[in-house]
């Protein structure tokens, strides 16, 4: 068997555990229910222990048909005398005094009759009546924590705000707002001192001691002691991913519950019946309570005692009749706390709860007002102590969530472990590449030496005031993650960024602070980019890389004085080009994918320019390449990856050309002026349909790299062995048949490629270049068996 300990253990247990969910009026209800059932036990055991009725055959009856009842009984007062109440009839006279000569066995068997035949149901079942009732008020006040359809939600309700009230976060959070009021008090008091005048100003040592302390407490918000410090990285790291799982339980409850208003529903019934109930109970006990009568009038069969009227006492209607009056006392109170539950039910707005007050004392604007049952539970919470849902709110802010996670994160990547993901990137500078993680950890700031960061779909970036400690940080990437910041942060890097390069999937995503870098140097952007806002103070700005599909040149570009301007537009067609004639200062220009189908005329502007790309657009014909010659500073020319046919004669008016790039296309042939371009250093035709090879190219005596690659060249011209510079000639998949001899006049040559022609054998002349070496020689496995072993056997300039 179950101890009765156990079961009042379980009883306190349940009574806690839903404590907060009880407002004043229920637990003063309780209480009621209590005492009311105290009445019910008590008049149960009178009425178990103690005689319920006895009874008296009346002086006045007889076996006589003018027999009178009880009343003059009922009706005996204390100044009343036997003399008084005699009556006048003879008849009945006669008996008054008689001995009625019964024995104990008549006198029980009587009051067990008239007990159960002439007392009122009220007056015998009162006791009875009473515990029902309570137990029914019992029940009915908590029966939604039992009901299915809401006692999972209460439960699950309950444990949520009791860890959230428990939790080593929220005292950590709380603790937080208290220093920050602290420290504004501190502030505050600091300025009405200086308002004051002289004679009751401070002491000079007295402000300055005072600055010093409000100046430290501001600057190192987390520095404390040693033991303070170890006591909470133990708090942290024990209570971190309890709080984190306690996020995402008060997310998941809230989604849930604030789609219905059940608990506010069930409560609204429950409350009202225990209205009706209150009503009814006040009605019929109000109603029935005078038939608790003392004396009893009991009509038995004549033959049984030979008396046909008794008078009866009974025993306890003197107490029952008080103890139904302190009831019906008890059930009308209790019934006015219904009402004025149903009262505050409609009166209240429950239907939405505001944090206003603790966005307020917490400087926590994020926390959400919530709606429905949600709201209703924590206005009921209210009722019990607004604590708690001052505690609860923390856990509703993604800012304290936010917190949270960067605590957490700080732990679990430290300064060691990020300095050891340091490497050098292709501009040789110390990098630091972060990868999809949840944020940006606070131990990144103490990497002193880092020059480049790095990240790449890293959620909730925030750029803290400690940036200031990165003293070399040049390089800021941002791939598809935004990042926010301080103006303290950007302070910093107005002085010390140079070069940032971002990747969005939105114009939204770009952030505003990108336009007030004032020290930045190169600006790479890669993503949708209908218009770039005004980049006037990006004064020290000479290098920008868009990755885009714009319709146009934005006009914002004017602004500064850029040196480099790369737009690959993937194969978006740009209309207007009128912008790039303000680029004065614009030393190298690249307009990949732009479906180019003429070189703008606009580029023709750029006296400056030295470097064009054009690739990958759709150039067929550069009749217009003349008017380049406006540029009288080009150097580098790339037509790469177009579908140009041929090559106007007038391309040698480049004098200053160095740079050729028109592989990728359809030219069937080279044209011999293309070779009065004295100064190519670099020349690639690979990719074409070219057959032939001008006689002319022996002119370009300073070329060092020439590339002819993937064309149908069968034969070579001598003099293309004339260009003693060269070190690297690409010949491959070609039809040649012979290599000439006379390779070995390229006497500079490091690099050459033979492989996938229909060459028999090598020259063996090729062994008289002495910086050629086998790994330099690009050819066919039996080709090089058949060098000579020297040739084989000669090292690698590597």
């Amino acid at each position: 068997m179950i101890p009765v300990g156990e079961f009042r253990n379980i009883g306190i247990e349940q009574n806690s555990k839903y404590r907060v969910l009880k407002p004043w009026w229920d637990v003063f209800s309780e209480y009621l229910c209590v005492a009311m059932l105290m009445i019910g036990v008590f008049g149960c055991t009178l009425q178990l222990t103690q005689d319920k009725i006895a009874c008296l055959p009346s002086p006045f009856t007889s076996p006589t048909p003018n027999a009178i009842d009880c009343s003059h009984i009922r009706n005996y007062g204390e100044n009343d005398t036997w003399d008084s109440l005699k009556p006048t009839n003879p008849v009945i006279r006669e008996v008054l005094g008689r001995k009625n000569n019964l024995d104990i066995h008549q006198y029980v068997f009587i009051n067990h009759y008239c007990y159960e035949k002439f007392v009122h149901w009220y007056a015998k079942y009162f006791p009875y009546l009473v515990v029902i009732h309570t137990m029914i008020f019992m029940v009915a006040s908590s029966f939604w924590f039992k009901f299915p359809g809401t006692s999972s939600k209460l439960d699950l309700f309950v444990t949520i705000l009791g860890k959230c009230f428990d939790s080593p976060w929220t005292t950590r959070a709380l603790s937080e707002v208290c220093e920050e009021r602290s420290e504004e008090k501190l502030v505050s008091l600091r300025r009405s001192t200086v308002s004051k005048d002289p004679p009751e100003r401070r002491t000079d040592e007295e402000e300055t001691t005072l600055l010093q302390r409000v100046g430290s407490s501001k600057s190192n918000p987390d520095k404390k002691s040693p033991e303070s410090q170890s006591a909470l990285s133990v708090l942290d790291k024990k209570g971190g991913e309890e709080a984190k799982a306690l996020f995402e339980k008060v997310k998941k409850f809230r989604t849930h519950v604030e789609e219905a208003d059940i608990l506010y529903i069930m409560y609204v019934l429950q409350t009202s019946l225990k209205v009706f109930k209150f009503l009814l109970i006040i009605i019929y006990t109000a109603a029935l309570s005078p038939n608790i009568e003392i004396v009893v009038r009991c009509l038995v069969p004549p033959e049984l005692t030979g008396f046909d009227i008794y008078c009866c006492n009974h025993n306890k209607a003197h107490l029952f009749s008080k103890l139904a009056y302190c009831y019906i006392s008890f059930v009308g109170v209790y019934g006015l706390l219904c009402i004025y539950t149903l009262y505050w039910q409609f009166h209240r707005p429950l239907r939405v709860y505001s944090f206003e007050h603790v966005r307020l004392e917490t400087g926590i604007n994020d926390i959400p007002d919530v709606k429905n049952d949600f709201a209703f539970l924590l206005h009921l919470v209210d009722q019990y102590d607004d604590l708690y849902a001052k505690r609860f709110a923390f856990f509703l802010s993604e800012v304290s969530e936010s917190r949270l996670h960067q605590l957490n994160l700080n732990n679990e990547w430290t300064t060691k472990k990020l300095r050891a993901r340091l490497a050098k990137n292709a501009s040789e500078r110390q990098e630091l590449h972060l990868f999809m993680l949840p944020g940006l950890p606070d131990t990144v700031y103490e990497l002193a030496e880092m020059q480049s960061l790095k990240l790449e779909q890293v959620k909730n970036v925030f750029i803290s005031p400690s940036v200031a400690k990165l003293d070399n940080l040049q390089e800021l990437w941002l791939v598809y993650c935004q990042a926010k910041l301080q103006l303290p942060a950007l302070n910093h890097l107005k002085e010390q960024l140079k070069v940032l390069r971002l990747w969005f999937e939105g114009l939204d995503e770009v952030p505003e602070w990108m336009y007030h870098l004032q020290r930045l140097e190169e600006l790479h952007l890669n993503g949708p980019l209908a218009t770039l806002d005004s980049l006037r103070e990006l004064t020290a700005l000479r290098v920008l890389t868009m990755r885009s599909n714009l319709t146009k040149i934005p006009a914002s570009i004017c602004d500064v004085a850029l040196q480099r301007l790369s737009i690959y537009n993937e194969g978006s067609k740009i209309q207007a080009f009128s912008s790039l004639k303000k680029l004065t200062n614009l030393v190298s220009l690249e307009l990949v994918g732009c479906e180019l189908e003429r070189i703008p005329s606009a580029v023709f502007s750029l006296s400056n320019m030295q470097e064009l790309d054009l690739k990958e657009n759709k150039l067929t014909t550069v009749e217009e390449i003349l008017s380049l010659q406006h540029c009288q500073r080009l150097v580098k020319l790339r037509l790469w990856h177009n579908k140009i046919t041929y090559i106007p004669d007038h391309i040698s008016k480049l004098h200053a050309l160095e740079t050729l790039d028109i592989s990728w296309n359809k030219l069937r042939k080279l044209p011999n002026r293309l070779f009065y371009c004295t100064k190519l250093r670099h020349l690639d035709v690979s990719h074409n349909q070219i057959t032939s090879i001008p006689p002319e190219v022996g002119i370009l005596q300073g070329l060092q790299f020439f590339s002819a690659a993937f064309n149908s060249l069968e034969t070579l011209p001598d003099e293309l062995f004339s260009c003693k510079r060269l070190n690297t000639l690409a010949l491959g998949n070609n039809c040649l048949f012979v290599l000439s001899s006379r390779v070995a006049n390229l006497t500079q040559l490091v690099r050459l490629e033979v492989k996938g022609n229909r060459l028999d054998a090598l020259p063996a002349e090729i062994a008289h270049c002495p910086l050629l070496t086998s790994n330099g020689l690009i050819a066919e496995d039996s080709l090089l068996e058949m060098l000579p072993s020297e040739m084989r056997s000669r090292p690698s300039n590597s």
